[in-house]
């Protein structure tokens, strides 16, 4: 069980989203990356020698048990007791380990370019990741002692799952066991209607929790790439749920799964349908004002939106929330943008074009070759080796729940990256209008992670400095990408960091940031209660006379397929 929690967290620390310049990873690239380190092999024969010879010396140490190498004690894949005590096993991690550090040295000598030596360390750590001893059966002691106490099952467990992963996975390894869950029956469950739906999104209304509700509503814009119940998955973990409760009004979009039809489909579309959902939102509840918040590439299209309104004077935003979201994306941010160049993307883009979308299932299986052990080799283990089926866990359900997205949006997000329109205010294009947040002046809240790979809390931190707001509020959760999101009251281990003062760089705020042991929700719960307006009595049913409710939620659209 506590092997199972251990592969669930992993995971969940690694979900799938999108940062703009993840979609600019190149295959080709990257082979390409092999064969410039065999060519280096060749024209720099000394370098490569001398760490021959350390690997050597080295391996002859270990075999004769003089080393002191250890593994890291976050290195999950050595906790059994055997690599410790078992002289074969001891030896067999230290001589991995010793390669696997000596290998990493000689790239870090060959003489390359910067995105060269960022090419070959990835495609390093990925050869490396995959030869470690743990993931064969052979060289886990714990997959040889599940086959001895199993009576050898374990094996044929293990065979039937590589097959169904061959077969209906794509041949990758299943992260979660699915047949626990559906949508509508036991995740995304808060009750509520669908009060409009165009061709790209439904517009969800939630049924109040309690007897007054506040004047200014809530509305929610999640990423494009994962469906929309992440803010709703179990009544325990509901953001939606937290919102009700606190009093708000809420809505939340559910985009619409596209497929090759709607390849057309932009960041202006999507925009487009986001101004005509908040025109709903404000004829149902009567409010001029309302405030939104956009999580991960969602937060990309609510700043798209913020900035289109303030362009056109339109002040029906009272605040937003940027919740693990990077506006201006750099390569310098992540492992990620160091290894893409201007020509990857262009490769990207043409990629998507040719396919209509960009599928999300391409997608996680981008991501999982950017964390191979926690989202490939952790699964290899556990699924094939050890022949037990993967946990199931609602958060990978989610994350597995996987949606596509369109060429031109893709597209779109690939322009933005390349451009960065929010660092040029009133110099570039998007969707129609020159994008400048500086006209942007509601209060702002920005949430980031700490351990999050994907919009890293540096580049998030960035944010407030294009924003026109005097108010604006960061908040820093100690956890990653999708677990900083679900952060509900009551986890034990939730904590944040705040500091007022924003004109600081990224470590000097850091260092000077308070730390609360607890989850960020509250505070930002009453942080949304104070600019939400007087309170009213509830509304008793979802919708309006000009908008009756056309099913219940979560809706149509996010029961559609990739």
């Amino acid at each position: 069980m506590e092997h199972d929690k251990d592969i669930a967290s992993s995971a969940a620390e690694n979900t799938t989203a999108l940062n703009p310049l993840l979609g600019g990873i190149n295959r080709q690239e990257l082979l390409g990356a092999v064969a410039m380190m065999l060519r280096s092999t060749m024209t720099n024969p000394v370098t490569s020698i001398k760490y021959a010879g350390k690997i050597t010396k080295e391996n002859a140490e270990i075999m004769l048990g003089k080393s002191s190498i250890e593994p890291d004690r976050k290195d999950r894949r050595f906790r059994d007791p055997a690599w410790a005590h078992n002289p074969f096993y001891k030896r067999g991690m230290q001589a991995y380990l010793a390669t696997q550090q000596h290998l990493h040295d000689w790239v870090g000598d060959l003489k390359l370019t910067q995105l060269e030596h960022a090419r070959a360390k990835f495609v390093m750590n990925m050869i490396t990741d995959a030869l470690a001893p743990t993931n064969t059966l052979v060289g886990n002691p714990g997959a040889v002692k599940r086959v001895v106490d199993s009576g050898g099952l374990s094996l044929v467990n293990g065979l039937k799952n590589a097959y169904t992963d061959i077969t209906k996975n794509g041949g990758m390894p299943s992260q979660v066991d699915t047949k626990p869950f559906k949508v509508g029956e036991n995740l995304a469950t808060s009750e509520g209607k669908v009060v409009w739906r165009d061709e790209v999104l439904e517009l969800i209304q939630y049924r109040p929790l309690t007897d007054e509700v506040h004047e200014i509503p809530f509305m929610v814009i999640p990423p494009q790439i994962n469906k929309f119940y992440a803010m709703d998955l179990t009544p325990m973990t509901s953001m939606v749920q937290f919102l009700l409760a606190y009093q708000q009004q809420t809505f939340t979009i559910s985009w619409r799964n596209p497929t090759k039809k709607q390849a057309h489909w932009g960041l202006e579309t999507y925009v487009d349908s986001l101004f005509k959902a908040s025109e709903v939102v404000k004829r149902i509840t009567g409010s001029d004002k309302l405030n939104v918040s956009g999580a991960c590439s969602g937060g990309i299209t609510t700043a798209t939106f913020a900035s289109l309104l303030a362009a056109a004077g339109d002040d029906r935003l009272n605040s937003l929330t940027f919740m693990v979201c990077v506006l201006n994306p750099r390569q310098d941010d992540s492992e990620i943008g160091e290894i893409v160049s201007e020509s990857s993307l262009e490769i990207a883009r043409k990629f998507s074009k040719r396919k209509g979308v960009l599928k999300g299932d391409d997608l996680a299986r981008m991501f999982a070759w950017m964390r191979p052990n926690d989202l490939i080799w952790n699964y290899v283990v556990n699924n094939y080796l050890m022949g037990e089926d993967p946990p199931p866990y609602d958060v990978l359900y989610w994350n597995n729940d996987t949606t596509n997205l369109p060429a031109q949006l893709h597209s779109d997000y690939l322009d933005m990256a390349v451009d960065q329109p929010f660092d040029h205010p009133g110099e570039v294009e998007v969707a129609g209008h020159m994008a400048d947040l500086s006209k942007v002046t509601c209060d702002a809240f920005v949430v980031a992670g700490l351990t999050d790979h994907i919009t890293p809390w540096k580049a998030c931190f960035r944010t407030p400095r294009l924003l026109g707001s005097e108010n604006i509020e960061f908040v820093l959760s100690s956890s990653g990408h999708i677990q900083s999101l679900i952060n509900p009251p009551g986890n034990p281990k939730a904590k944040y960091f705040t500091n007022p003062d924003l004109s600081l760089d990224a470590d000097a705020w850091a260092a000077g940031a308070q730390e609360t042991k607890a989850s960020w929700w509250p505070l930002w719960g009453d942080w949304i209660k104070a600019r939400a307006g007087g309170l009213k009595p509830a509304p008793q049913a979802c919708g309006s006379d000009a908008f009756e409710p056309i099913c219940d939620a979560p809706g149509e659209y996010v029961h559609e397929s990739a």
